[in-house]
Parts: C-alpha cells; structure tokens; sequence
C-alpha cells in the first residue's frame, strides 16, 4: 500500500518532506502534484523506478523521461543550452513547460532517447515540488502521470492512491492541481520545435 501525504501547498510541512525524500532515497517512486498535473517521481539514478514508470505508462524506449530540477544552476549540469536557448526558456521559467534538450554526460544513459541523446528538463513554479527538489539536492526523475488509453491525466490525490495503490509507494496530495500536462518544447534542432500543446502558452516558441 502506498503512503498518504497530506501536505500544505503554500508551507509544507518540513516532517512530510523529509520522509518524501527518505522515501525516494531508499528506492521509492512517489505520485505529485505540480504546476502542470500529476507526475511520476524518482530518484535519478533508480533503474527499478524507470520499469515500474514504463510499466505503469506502458511506455516505449523512445519516450522522453524528464529531470525536474530545482533551478537553472541545476538544469545547467544535465543539458548543453546556449546563450539564446537560455534566453527564450528563462523567460518562461519556472512554469508549465518542458524542454527537449541535448544531454550531457551526467545523465544515465537509459533515460535518453536512444537515437537523439536528449533528455526533457523543466523548473515547476509549486512550492511542494520546489521543497521536495531542495531536500533532495538533485532532480527528480520524472514523466506525467498519464495512464494508458487515457486522454485526461489524474489530478486528486485520493483517486491517484485509490486506483494505484499497489504500484507506487507514496501519493503526495497538496490540494488542487492543474489537469494539463506541461508545453513541451523541443530545441535539440536548434530552433523551437511545439511538440505538446499544454498547460504553457505555445505562442512565443511558435
């Protein structure tokens, strides 16, 4: 069965954090809200959770897993990105955005799409979120929380650990959540690519 967290959205309980993040420490993949919708959380380096995500999505080996990272600091040692590419994602960051960005030579290989070698990078504007990345010290690895033959994604805590119980180990619930996924822009090509209409404005990428 997996655990239950009921966590403020404006001051998150430091307790509640904590244990998240001993959770994810210890192998765990965790269900949490964002400034998007619902996502599927874990530890970068957990091979075990990148099958059970797959599993849970019924994913192939091209689709693009994404890093939630704290803040550009961050971003900036998992993706290559210049001057401009910096420019047009730092204008829109944080928010409901993901980019599609070559990786560097720190992420895991089997999170890369197996021909591009890009990896999807985003900063969410949520403050649990933002909580769990600062007591973690490092991204999370992430993808929606989109079942298959689905359109809509989960968006209440409750139904997330009524429907995937035995699947996940922890359902982080911290009240209203956004029912979209995010915009996910693609510049592994250089220019601005729209590759998912989302929860960001697509217009100035377009």
């Amino acid at each position: 069965m997996a655990r239950f967290f009921d966590v403020h959205p404006d001051n998150p309980q430091p307790r509640s954090i904590t244990q998240v993040v001993e959770l994810l420490k210890s192998g765990g993949l965790i269900a949490y809200p964002t400034d998007s919708c619902y996502a599927l959380g874990a530890q970068l380096g957990n091979r075990e959770a990148l099958d059970r995500i797959r599993a849970i999505r019924h994913l192939n080996d091209k689709h693009h897993f994404t890093l939630v990272c704290k803040d550009f600091a961050q971003l900036g040692q998992f993706v290559q990105i210049d001057n401009d590419v910096f420019r047009s994602i730092k204008a829109v960051t944080p928010g409901s955005y993901t980019f599609i960005l070559p990786a560097t030579k720190e992420v895991p290989k089997r999170l890369l799409h197996p021909k591009k070698k890009t990896v999807g990078v985003r900063i969410p504007a949520h403050t649990v979120v933002q909580a769990i990345l600062a007591e973690l010290g490092e991204p999370l690895l992430s993808s929606t929380l989109l079942l298959p033959d689905e359109e809509e994604p989960l968006t209440q805590g409750w139904e997330i650990k009524e429907r995937l119980d035995h699947v996940v180990d922890a359902v982080i619930d911290s009240g209203e959540c956004g029912a979209e996924p995010t915009t996910v822009i693609d510049f592994s090509g250089g220019a601005a690519e729209v590759v998912r209409r989302g929860m960001g404005d697509p217009s100035r990428f377009e």
